[in-house]
């Protein structure tokens, strides 16, 4: 939040953005005032953070209304692509882990990694721009734009999934080779328990710690920086588009509230997965 305020006010001016060219140095002058950017930066700060202390950020400078509303309004928004594209993430990199740790250098594996790898080379941004030319001009399948029914979020979803995807994937692959290696596994093994039970309820166990930890990461890193390129590209009207209309307008205000949501946001998902960590493993509680 200190970061954002002093780089937003020193490389920023909303003025400049606010009145036309044209407009006199009085004009700039007395908006300068009317939006206290005419005080000394370390009174504005003060300021500043106590009404954070208080969540009140005041009025967006773009949009004339409570910069928070905007936020709570597009919050659910990026919520649910934050949820489709890293819920998709998650469900499918188990599975697609586990096959290919059972049979370490086979196809399936050497298969996973090279996509893995494919994946994670391939910018958001490109990504995005190839889905949208593939199947919304070319094929006409998809819509590209907005989010004017459940079709519009397959594409953001898939542009913000695939990354993710394929780290996840990678992270589950060497957990459960590291697992299924183990002398436990061995051991129920040999006590005649089915396959499925010994990676289900041993190895997968046992290697979930990595697994959520990183899910949690993914979850944060959406949230922080992944969905204001997805939702710029798909113009998907959620907290990233928000972040991006905030810096062209330079409404400093606006953007000051979306950062302190996501920082909140950030630290409760990493004291969940602390606490998921704690319920999974009881070693972490010694």
């Amino acid at each position: 939040m200190t970061i954002v305020f002093f780089v937003t006010r020193i490389i920023g001016d909303p003025v400049q953005v606010m009145l036309p060219v044209e407009a006199t140095e009085a004009e700039r002058a007395l908006l300068r005032s009317q939006l206290d950017l005419d005080r000394p930066i370390f009174e504005q700060f003060l300021q500043f953070a106590g009404d954070t202390l208080t969540f009140n950020f005041g009025d967006s400078l773009w949009q004339r209304r409570p910069a928070m509303d905007i936020v709570l309004q597009r919050l659910p928004m990026t919520a649910l692509l934050t949820a489709a594209g890293i819920g998709a993430a998650i469900l499918l990199s188990i599975p697609l882990g586990i096959v290919a740790a059972l049979r370490p250098d086979g196809i399936v594996d050497r298969t996973t990694v090279v996509a893995s790898l494919t994946g994670l080379s391939m910018p958001q941004f490109w990504l995005g721009l190839l889905l949208i030319i593939l199947f919304g001009v070319k094929l006409g399948w998809l819509p590209t734009s907005g989010a004017r029914s459940p079709a519009h979020i397959i594409l953001p979803a898939i542009t913000l999934a695939l990354p993710s995807l394929a780290r996840l994937a990678m992270v589950v692959r060497t957990a459960m080779i590291d697992e299924m290696n183990r002398q436990y596994i061995k051991v129920v093994r040999a006590k005649g328990l089915k396959r499925a039970r010994v990676i289900g309820v041993h190895a997968l166990r046992n290697a979930s710690v990595p697994i959520l930890t990183l899910s949690g990461w993914e979850i944060i890193g959406a949230l922080a920086g992944n969905v204001v390129v997805v939702e710029s590209i798909f113009a998907w009207p959620g907290l990233g588009l928000t972040v991006m209309q905030s810096i062209e307008r330079q409404d400093l205000i606006l953007l000051q509230a979306v950062v302190f949501t996501v920082a909140v946001m950030a630290v409760c998902i990493n004291i969940l997965i602390d606490i998921a960590h704690r319920a999974i493993d009881p070693r972490v509680n010694a």
